[in-house]
């Protein structure tokens, strides 16, 4: 007979068959970490697991560099993390990239409910932060290509590279509507018109994210800065936007619209001001415009301390800030204080638990939709995609498609691949820092050669040969040359250091400039800058003028039409005054009379306008003797021609949707037909009469 076995070893026994039993239920009742589980049930569920204290650090975002930052992850749960403008890691290569990330994930999974952080930076033209990376024009340059699938392919590219250092979350696309080129943001900006934004927010959000959040390769996109940064009181830098609740809505609103409908994951606050109401605090504008009658269900995040101005008691700010509907607070050097004072301000009931849930279920949604509960760590899967050489043919097409001719008086262009010497002149012909501009390694950009790329003296130099191409930085030389290509522009900004009562070429630019012309040879004229410059006389005096806007690291596609591989095909994203007295200058206004109108640019081969078609809502039927302009539109309006620097003609009928126009009067040429809609929409096409 077998003994009994002790009644105290069998009850442990049974209670641990029983765990083992019920083991796997355990486990699955914890929903959030449950990946078969919707994303709303997982969000629902985390929710009710977490403190006061866990909730609201995943409202803080802080700078990398932050002192103890590993630790005050694990202590105060914070959320987020980014990476300021020059703000890297080691020595700036993908491997430390990696490593950094994974250091702060190791703290963020050390936590009781182990929620993984989320990294964000500002990949504004590529991910211009990293050494090496593949740096695309800027907006302003894009918006000249009147190409959206050109733009979501830009974005598909930063975000491989941004993947390639692990990170997942870009501050992009700025759709500011930038209606004074004094405003140092211009370039950030697709053009000066809301059809420029509604054009570029839906591409450039689908290109970061894919067709949705968790996309392979793809990251979090963030559309900013909400709302009417650009269209501050002479351009000022986080100023004040003065306009009534309707011109805001219609100029400043309908990039947001398409990025939501887009599905934008994140949604970034302006620095600016709207009639005198900080938008950081303002609930009409971030609750009830955007997250209500928008829609708008992700992350709500401030810019960088940006709720400091709202109030010189921090703890008020906070308060005010969190009420009206932000969910994410960039605080890379008050993260503690912000979340201790929000912390008060709950326990007072100043700010309700409603609010912080609501905020909080918004960003875990985020982190679940784009998978990092189940692959929180980087890996090198994308770490060849850095600078890779697709993305720099990508970029190279994009210059190409950017740079506007201006001018291009007796065919000077496109320029002969073996027939004389070439003078290049201007400092900014081997400057690949300044080609980049703003935001490009550090946050100010710098000149020189401060990340691979090629220069325009470079490219130049590989179609023509070193023996065929003098360099002379002043322009300055008794050497003969047949022609001369010479390089001026702005030194490189960012933000409010950009802000310029009067926008215009250094002295020692003109210097150069100068020394060209007592040299008597022809020359073309290419400009580097983030915006249009008053340079009515400068141009006057060359032969050939071209907008380069901020090309980024792929010069190439500068010589791809300055040698006539490729035609010029951009159109101008803003208007370029003739004077100080147009600033602020607008297609739209009246009068209407800049140096060259929004819209504008030639071809190389035909020297005509290369296209000035935005979107058609009317169409044109000349007669064959054209005397007669018959217009179709799609709705009724006020139609207007123009000469093509903007001398208006005739202003013809209003209300008329179909009608036929006597341009007999006219001499041959080349014009502008606007027409503006009722409800105050500008459209443009182009008709040459005979």
């Amino acid at each position: 007979m077998k003994s009994p076995i002790n009644s105290q070893i069998r009850s442990v026994i049974i209670t641990c068959c029983t765990l083992l039993f019920c083991l796997p239920g355990i486990i699955h009742s914890q929903v959030y970490l449950d990946s078969t589980a919707s994303v709303e049930d997982r969000v629902n569920d985390l929710i009710g697991r977490m403190t006061l204290d866990e909730k609201i650090g995943q409202m803080v975002q802080t700078e990398r560099g932050f002192y103890n930052v590993t630790g005050y992850i694990t202590s105060h749960y914070l959320g987020s993390i980014l990476s300021g403008g020059g703000s890297v890691p080691g020595k700036n290569t993908v491997k430390d990239w990696i490593t950094m990330y994974n250091k702060l994930q190791d703290a963020a999974l050390a936590t009781r409910l182990k929620i993984p952080i989320i990294y964000g930076i500002d990949a504004v033209h590529g991910h211009g932060n990293v050494y090496g990376a593949t740096v695309f024009p800027h907006n302003i340059g894009m918006g000249c290509t009147r190409d959206p699938g050109l733009v979501e392919q830009c974005a598909e590219a930063t975000a491989v590279e941004v993947r390639a250092t692990g990170l997942n979350w870009t501050f992009s696309p700025c759709i500011a509507v930038p209606r004074d080129i004094r405003w140092g943001r211009t370039y950030e900006g697709f053009g000066e018109t809301p059809e420029l934004q509604e054009m570029m927010a839906e591409a450039a959000v689908k290109g970061y994210q894919g067709d949705s959040l968790g996309t392979p390769g793809r990251i979090l996109a963030c559309a900013k800065h909400y709302i009417g940064d650009g269209g501050t009181t002479n351009g000022i830098n986080q100023g004040n936007t003065e306009l009534s609740e309707a011109e805001l809505r219609r100029i400043h609103l309908p990039g947001y619209i398409k990025a939501v409908e887009a599905g934008v994951g994140s949604v970034m606050v302006s620095f600016n001001s709207w009639n005198g109401v900080y938008c950081h605090g303002n609930k009409f504008l971030i609750t009830d415009l955007l997250k209500t009658e928008l829609g708008f269900k992700g992350i709500v995040i401030s810019d960088w301390e940006g709720i400091s101005y709202l109030s010189t008691d921090f703890k008020a700010a906070v308060q005010q800030s969190v009420n009206a509907g932000i969910d994410m607070f960039m605080q890379p050097n008050k993260p503690v204080e912000f979340f201790n004072n929000l912390k008060i301000l709950a326990e007072a009931d100043s700010v309700s638990e409603d609010r912080i849930n609501d905020a909080v279920k918004r960003i875990l949604t985020v982190k679940f939709h784009l998978h990092l509960f189940e692959h929180p760590y980087a890996t090198d899967a994308w770490a060849d995609s850095l600078g890779k050489s697709t993305h720099r043919t990508l970029a190279r097409q994009a210059v190409r498609e950017s740079l506007v001719l201006l001018k291009n008086n007796g065919h000077l262009l496109p320029l002969s691949k073996t027939e004389g010497k070439i003078l290049v002149a201007g400092s900014k012909a081997d400057d690949i820092g300044s080609q980049c501009g703003g935001w490009t390694i550090t946050w100010q950009g710098s000149a020189g050669a401060i990340t691979p790329g090629t220069s325009i003296l470079s490219a130049i130099r590989s179609i023509r040969g070193s023996d065929n191409v003098i360099y002379r930085v002043d322009g300055a030389t008794d050497l003969a040359a047949d022609i001369a290509v010479v390089v001026v522009g702005e030194y490189p900004y960012a933000e409010g250091n950009g802000d310029r009562n009067s926008p215009q070429l250094s002295s020692t630019d003109l210097k150069v400039i100068d020394n060209i012309e007592k040299a008597g040879m022809p020359y073309v004229l290419l400009l580097i800058s983030g915006r249009p410059l008053l340079m009515t006389d400068i141009i006057a005096k060359a032969d050939a003028f071209v907008a380069c806007w901020l090309p980024g690291t792929e010069a190439p596609g500068i010589t791809d039409v300055l040698f006539g591989d490729f035609d010029f095909t951009g159109k101008l994203s803003h208007s370029w005054p003739s004077d100080a007295s147009q600033l602020a200058l607008n297609w739209g206004d009246e009068p209407y009379d800049p140096l060259y109108p929004y819209g504008y640019g030639l071809s190389a081969r035909t020297n005509e306008i290369s296209s000035l078609v935005i979107t058609p809502v009317f169409s044109l039927y000349p007669d064959p003797a054209g005397n007669e302009l018959s217009v179709q539109a799609k709705e009724n309006g006020i139609i207007e021609i123009f000469s093509i620097v903007g001398e208006l003609k005739m202003s013809v009928v209003k209300n008329i949707s179909y009608i036929n126009i006597d341009v007999s009067s006219l001499r041959s040429g080349i014009y502008i037909l606007k027409m503006t809609t009722l409800n105050g929409t500008a459209w443009i096409s182009k008709f040459i009469k005979q």
